[in-house]
């Protein structure tokens, strides 16, 4: 047996007849904040009184727009009313579930000691504060414990997991970011049916200690620019406050342009896409044993190519896909992989699984053809996307013509063209 299971699909190859593509753009409607740092500044006028407290102020691993400005707004806000800020990376499992992996993953998000003004204090050590009745223990990062006050930090958008009155958001930084790994683990295990009863009740647990001044959440627009910066209280966080910014996410959430497709080729995936890699909203696809699938868009077969550099390897979410390339299995780190994915527990195995392997972009695209039910392949109703964030732009083959000129929202950008490959067999 060969040390490389992998060399075995080296020699496999396969081909069909592509369809010819036609550039569009989609128009989406993207309210955009003119000025990240004053809106930031108007959002924390009413924080209250920090002085002379040590502030911890909550850093994710997202790829969230402006980020390091809003966080370097935010501590400049805190110093000046006689606060004593430091930034905590608030991330779970993530960075390999280890202090150095997670300040790594801030380093390449643009947040640094240097851009935020402010020291970064990561570790993965917690502390328990209560035990929910019939749930979790609720952990708590060792840092953020000893401060005097918590700003928790984050984007609020639809969950890529569960349904909920609050899903990804502030009530979710701290729950599930700021309890590290031991916290997210303890979370999880309940499965994710349970994810909105028990992130809030972790919150809870948090603010009746006293220690949070309240929220700063960030929504984005389709794309993936600073739509709305707000300051929620702490009694609004998990809460009312924090629900009514989630329903507004939910208007900004970029969508497919069509309701069903045979073939959805996504150039490249990672944890600065979407929590999940892919974004299952986006996909119509959960995966999960007890989650309703979304009704849609419905996908036959979902190819995707490229892990991003912004993820470290870590390649959560590449079992929502169907076929990869073999240059995606090299791209990933497996322990960190691993680690992110047993910490969120089931939802995280089933994204975890690898899907099929074939050696080339071009033999998974035309696996993906030959395998979706159409036996023409002229008629086969494909997309091509950047990512799952980015859905401006795309390249959609000529069968969808009819749905293309239907489509107020739609623009066609050029005349149809061939799907092109390098002699490699990589898409052009």
């Amino acid at each position: 047996m060969t040390a490389d299971p992998f060399a075995a699909v080296e020699g496999l190859a396969y081909d069909t007849k592509f369809p010819d593509l036609i550039p569009v753009r989609q128009h989406i409607a993207a309210p955009a904040v003119a000025d990240v740092e004053a809106s930031t500044r108007a959002a924390l006028a009413g924080i209250g009184d920090v002085e002379g407290k040590r502030v911890c102020v909550t850093a994710g691993s997202r790829g969230i727009a402006d980020l390091a400005t809003i966080l370097r707004t935010a501590v400049a806000e805190l110093r000046s009313r006689g606060a004593s800020p430091f930034v905590v990376p608030a991330m779970g499992s993530h960075g390999g579930a280890t202090a150095e992996g997670q300040q790594e993953i801030l380093s390449g998000l643009g947040v640094t000691e240097d851009s935020v003004g402010a020291p970064i204090e990561s570790g993965m050590d917690t502390v328990v504060i209560d035990r929910l009745d019939g749930g979790p223990e609720v952990h708590v990062d060792a840092r953020a414990a000893a401060a005097d006050a918590i700003l928790l930090v984050n984007r609020i958008k639809p969950h890529t997991t569960f349904r909920g009155e609050v899903e990804s958001g502030l009530a979710k930084i701290a729950a599930i970011g700021l309890g590290k790994q031991h916290g997210a683990e303890a979370i999880h295990l309940h499965g994710p049916v349970q994810l909105g009863t028990w992130i809030p009740a972790a919150y809870r647990a948090l603010a009746a200690t006293g220690k949070v001044l309240g929220g700063v959440a960030i929504l984005e627009n389709a794309h993936h620019q600073v739509a709305k910066v707000a300051f929620v209280s702490a009694d609004g966080i998990g809460a009312a406050g924090e629900a009514a910014l989630l329903a507004e996410a939910f208007e900004l959430l970029p969508r497919l342009p069509f309701d069903e497709l045979d073939v959805l080729v996504v150039d490249e995936f990672g944890k600065d896409k979407s929590g999940a890699g892919m974004d299952p909203n986006v996909l119509g696809r959960m995966g999960i044993p007890g989650i309703a699938e979304l009704p849609t868009p419905r996908i036959t077969n979902v190819t995707v190519h490229h892990l991003t550099e912004a993820s470290h390897g870590n390649g959560i979410g590449v079992g929502l896909a169907d076929l990869v390339p073999l240059r995606v299995v090299r791209q990933l780190d497996l322990r960190s992989t691993y680690v992110n994915s047993l910490t969120a527990g089931l939802s995280g195995l089933r994204r975890a699984r690898l899907p099929v392997v074939l050696p080339t972009d071009r033999d998974v695209i035309a696996s993906a053809i030959r395998a979706c039910g159409v036996a023409d392949p002229a008629a086969v109703r494909l997309v091509r996307v950047r990512d799952t964030l980015d859905l401006e732009t795309m390249l959609v083959s000529t069968s969808l013509r009819a749905e293309l000129d239907a489509n107020p929202a739609l623009t066609v950008l050029g005349e149809p063209s061939p799907m092109t490959f390098t002699p490699d067999g990589d898409l052009a």
